[in-house]
């Protein structure tokens, strides 16, 4: 069942990217499922930590960043909006350099939340982290 509401495309969510944290990082959202979206980041020093590892901060920041998109695509943006209220992350495997993929996917698409699963691997399929994003749906001021 296809998810979205709002129009969706790779070409939009780059444009809405412009000037944010995304573009700052270089997360590239590169595919639009049915029922999910997916990016990804490389990592390098810039998201180390010190001990020269993925950032824990970098997980919670990525996962928030897919599921926040994705959740926005899913309610009538001329009508509503979605924000992060609570995220959960679980620290599976740690990273030092490539390419991480984020993939989000609905487990609740509520009236007033939502809440999502995303999960971190890396180029090898290897999962990285597992996280929950919980966000408030909220109606726009007229």
């Amino acid at each position: 069942m296809r998810l979205w509401k709002s129009p969706i495309s790779l070409e939009l969510i780059k444009a809405r990217s412009k000037n944010t944290l995304v573009e700052f990082l270089n997360i590239e959202f590169i595919e639009i499922g049915d029922d999910y979206l997916t990016a990804k980041m490389l990592i390098n020093q810039r998201a180390h930590q010190p001990m020269g590892i993925m950032h824990g901060g970098v997980s919670c920041m990525l996962a928030e960043t897919v599921a926040s998109f994705a959740a926005n695509y899913v309610v009538d943006t001329t009508k509503q909006y979605c924000v992060g209220l609570e995220i959960n992350t679980n620290h599976i495997r740690s990273v030092r350099s490539g390419y991480v993929l984020a993939t989000a996917k609905p487990f609740h698409l509520g009236r007033s939340t939502q809440v999502w699963g995303i999960e971190i691997k890396d180029k090898a399929e290897h999962l990285i982290s597992v996280n929950r994003l919980t966000l408030a749906v909220l109606d726009k001021k007229r």
